[in-house]
């Protein structure tokens, strides 16, 4: 049996929107916002406020534009953010093993 130890969770995905987030984001980046509030079902303030946590994490980056005179803002998984995801399904791994 393997040892039990949840401190290994990142906490800045853990939480239920940032971690549908991260795990969207690392099969369809880059992503709109639009298709991202859909995706995880938020409203525009959340998401942005939880956007801004991995933001400043380095997790994604995000980037504004203009199409068609109509505003879109696109958000992308960075190296950093791949990597700390990769990192946090391994450590939910652990914990999976830890409880068979």
């Amino acid at each position: 049996m393997s040892s039990f130890d949840h401190t290994g969770l990142d906490d800045v995905i853990h939480g239920r929107l940032r971690l549908g987030v991260m795990a969207y984001l690392s099969t369809a980046s880059p992503a709109t916002f639009l298709e991202l509030r859909s995706k995880v079902n938020a409203t525009d303030g959340n998401l942005s406020a939880h956007l801004a946590k991995l933001e400043a994490a380095g997790y994604v980056t995000i980037e504004k534009s203009f199409e068609a005179r109509k505003p879109v803002t696109r958000v992308a998984l960075t190296e950093t953010g791949r990597a700390a995801w990769i990192a946090y399904l391994g450590n939910l791994r652990g914990l999976l093993d830890a409880a068979e």
